[in-house]
């Protein structure tokens, strides 16, 4: 089975996935990439309005085969 890295790109830049991980098909990858979105946001402190939090998904040679984002928006209503 392939192996597949998810790295991470924050405000705070870019964290690379040196280890990676072995997904069974290609909608469990999906379904993890997506599922780690909220735990990351919870770990970050927000400060700003908006905050990006985007994971990207090589494979084996490098070459980048999904994209997964969350977005956090927020502002005083007054």
């Amino acid at each position: 089975m392939p192996r597949y890295y998810l790295d991470l790109y924050n405000g705070d830049g870019l964290t690379v996935d040196d280890d990676g991980q072995v997904f069974e098909t290609r909608e469990r990858l999906r379904r993890e990439a997506i599922r780690i979105l909220p735990d990351i946001v919870r770990d970050e402190m927000i400060e700003n309005d908006r905050t990006v939090i985007t994971v990207k998904v090589r494979d084996e040679s490098g070459r980048h085969v999904f994209e997964a984002s969350l977005v956090v928006s927020s502002g005083w209503c007054d």
